[in-house]
Formats: C-alpha cells, structure tokens, sequence
C-alpha cells in the first residue's frame, strides 16, 4: 500500500523527525570525558518536565513496566502493604506485579470508566491508624479505558487523613502531555516510558524519586541489581551511567526534551486537551459514547465504546487492512467492546483529522449508522473555532 502506516495508538506514538534525526549517528563511548555534558542536562531538564525541584530523576534502559519495579524494590520491603484502585488494565498490571513481588496488596474495585474515588481514599486512610498502609498507588492516566484520575485531589485526600503513606503515580501515558506537579502534588515516585509523551520508540524507564522516597534505598529490603537506585545515584553524580545505557535514545531523549520545553509544558498540556476535544466531538457525531464516564476524560486517549451487535475488533481490522490506519484494541474485559484512539506525542490538528476521517471510513464499511462526514465535520469546526491566529 502506498503511503506510510498512520499510528493512532496511545503508545508507541509517532515520534517527531528531530528526534530519529537525532538518534541516527555512529556509536558512542559512554566512558568518554564529553558523556556527562549528554546526561547531566538531561537529567536536569527532566526534573523540568516532572516539575520538580526537590526531586531526582533517573533513566534506565528499560520501560514502564520497569518503572513500576524500580518505585517498588527500591522503597518498600517484603510484606508491606500497597493499596491500589483497579480500574483498567494496567492498574490491574500494576496490581499484578505488586502482588507477585510479596507486598501485601490491597485492592479495591472500581467500574471501568472510572478513577480513583476520592473520599473513599480518605476514608480508607483514616480508619487505617496503624499507618500499616506504606504506600498509595495511583495510576494518573489509564490508558485501557481512557480515563485520567485527580492527583490533586489523591494528594488533598492524603493530607486530609494525615497519613505518612508514600505516593507511587504512573503516568506513563499521561507526563509529558497533560498537568503534572509532581512537588505540589507531594509525589514520591513518578513512573514514566519513553514512547508515550516523549515520543521515542519504547526502551527507556524515566522516572523520579522525591528525597523521602531515595532515603529508603538505605532500608528497602527487596533483592535488585539493575534496577538499584543507589548504583545509579552514584554514577549519575559523576555524569555516568552503572552499565552500558543506549546511547542514541538518549540522544533522542535530549531532542525531545528540546521539543517540549521549547513549546513549553501549559502548551503541550493546552494541545493536548484541543486534540481530544475535537476528537470527542467527531464521536459525539457519530452517536457514540466514551467508555470514561463524564469528569474522567483522558486527554491523551479515547476509548470508545461500540453497540453490542458490534465488534470493535472489525472496526480496528477494517482500519488498518483497508487504510492503513492502527487503533487501539480493548484490553481484557474491553476486548471487543472498545476501540481506541491515541492523541498523544507528535501530533497536530490536521494529522488528528486523519485519524478520524480513517475511524470514520472504517465505521462505515463496519455497518455503523452514521452519516459520513459528521465526525470530520464536527472536529473541523471545533479546531477552527479554536485555533491560535497565525
């Protein structure tokens, strides 16, 4: 098929020219005197991009998934409990992973479509007087069902009972494209990936650590090696890394960071929110419905959900065999009830259009009752309407 592949996933997302310009050159000594002037801006700058001063901030050559591993092995010890709001999943994942390392996982159910219930939070932490809870784990954007929670209020809920529990957020797919504070918000691990926000190909955990949680590294009890923050801390300090990192990500990271500091966060956060708005109104066209109930849009995915007499699965088949065009699947007990669609990373009005204009071919070739041209239609009047002026 003529034409390139049109990614419209909430992750690997497209990644700008800058930054596969960037990580196209020839190997590297990581040992070399120049490699500190690479990663000690880097680290700096990413501290910008998780709006910390306080913090640290860290990168492994790995994912999110790693992420998760690195805030727990390196903070908490066997046996402690975690309380966590299952919703989607990859807080289900989340939950999983927490729960084969030994920690003593305490779950709460939550209908798919929404957050994190915050007075139920609070509760929870003021009966809990024993302070047995170590930490509170909050996935900040759930990209299975396209739902952002209120970390804000996580941490006003926090402060309310006045409980000592550390705070883990995941915001894999939600840094570096929607609001993050991580000092305001009293965060004290922030878990992010590389192919979300930051627009490279996946292969790099970035994470940040406030001073209270990196003063456990002295008593966390968890076997790590590679995932040791202490090792990193370290070499970090020198400019270096423990083992050998990947170079030419990182050299894409650097271009990244460019990029986003350069439009500047409330921007991104802005462009973000104008992408999924206009991306609503083509599925309010459509007659459709998100699966996040109202107050937890995501503004980085949607995940919409199709009739019962349908199969989201055709619609996704139907999109990329036909044009070329990748969409998100539904997850687990989503599978075949919800598409999705990414408005995340590299991307502007009129490639947003693409998406969907492509989603809405593939809803009519699917059977789907609507009426062509409405969802391009209603997202081409909002995105005019909204535009800066030139």
């Amino acid at each position: 098929m003529a034409g390139r592949n049109h990614l419209y996933i909430p992750g690997p997302t497209n990644s700008p020219h800058e930054v596969l310009s960037a990580m196209h050159l020839p190997m590297e000594d990581h040992r070399a005197p120049t490699f500190p002037l690479l990663l000690k801006p880097i680290l700096e700058d990413l501290k910008k991009i998780f709006r910390t001063e306080t913090g640290q901030a860290f990168v492994f050559p790995a994912t999110g998934t790693a992420g998760w591993e690195i805030a727990f092995t390196n903070t908490l010890n066997p046996g402690d409990k975690v309380l966590i709001y299952r919703f989607g999943q990859f807080s289900h994942l989340w939950m999983s992973m927490a729960q084969r390392l030994g920690l003593d996982v305490e779950f709460h159910e939550v209908t798919w479509g929404k957050g994190i219930p915050l007075d139920h939070l609070e509760n929870r932490l003021k009966e809990d007087t024993n302070h047995e809870i170590k930490a509170v784990l909050a996935t900040h954007n759930e990209t299975a069902t396209g739902v952002t929670s209120d970390l804000a209020g996580v941490r006003k809920a926090m402060n309310a009972s006045s409980h000592p529990a550390l705070l883990f957020v995941d915001g894999v797919s939600s840094i570096a494209s929607l609001e993050f504070k991580m000092d305001d918000w009293g965060i004290d691990a922030a878990i992010s990936g590389s192919q979300k926000g930051f627009m490279l190909p996946a292969g790099l955990a970035i994470v940040a650590f406030s001073q209270k949680a990196l003063a456990l590294t002295e008593t966390a009890t968890f076997p790590r090696c590679f995932l040791d923050l202490k090792d990193q801390m370290a070499q970090n300090a020198l400019g270096y890394t423990p083992y050998t990192p990947s170079t030419p990500m990182l050299h894409g990271l650097r271009a990244a960071l460019d990029l986003l500091l350069e439009e500047g966060l409330e921007n991104v956060y802005a462009r973000h929110f104008r992408l999924a708005e206009g991306t609503r109104k083509a599925i309010a066209a459509w007659g459709l419905k998100l699966c996040a109930e109202p107050g937890f849009e995501s503004d980085t995915v949607s995940a919409i959900v199709v009739p019962e007499d349908k199969d989201a699965r055709d619609v996704i088949a139907t999109a990329f065999n036909k044009y070329d065009i990748s969409l998100g699947a539904g997850l687990t007990e989503l599978m075949g009830k919800v598409f999705r669609i990414g408005h995340i990373g590299d991307m502007n009005d009129v490639s947003m259009l693409g998406a969907i204009a492509g989603v809405e071919m593939a809803l009519l070739d699917s059977g789907f009752d609507i009426t062509p041209g409405s969802g391009v239609a209603a997202a081409i009047e909002y995105y005019r309407s909204t535009a800066a002026q030139g």
